[in-house]
């Protein structure tokens, strides 16, 4: 099963020096335990773009899609045999980047 982990941040660009590194080994173990399928940071979301193009016009708008005091600063993408191993994987990765992970099962069909 795929898991995709939003890692949940109040800060733009907050990552430390010893964080990044923390992160880093964490990714290695990912790897290293066949549980890698991938990652990345996420740009704030003042820069972001929502798109609505359900109606005959679509409406384009700058910015978040919902005011907010937390979002998602960045993922992963990672793969676990069930769920218990997901959530002991990803509480080391909870620990390693310094933020609260949320924790969702990939559906694909």
């Amino acid at each position: 099963m795929q898991y995709l982990v939003n890692v949940i941040d109040s800060r733009s660009n907050s990552g430390t020096a010893d964080e990044m590194v923390a992160i880093d080994a964490f990714n290695d173990k990912l790897r290293a335990g066949g549980h890698w399928v991938f990652a990345a940071g996420l740009a704030d979301p003042t820069s972001s773009t929502v798109i609505d193009g359900r109606g005959d016009t679509p409406v384009i708008t700058d910015g978040p899609f919902a005011e907010t005091k937390e979002w998602a600063a960045g993922f992963w993408i990672i793969e676990a045999p069930n769920r218990d191993v997901a959530l002991a994987l990803m509480t080391e990765g909870s620990k390693a980047c310094n933020r609260r992970l949320e924790l969702r099962q990939v559906f694909t069909g």
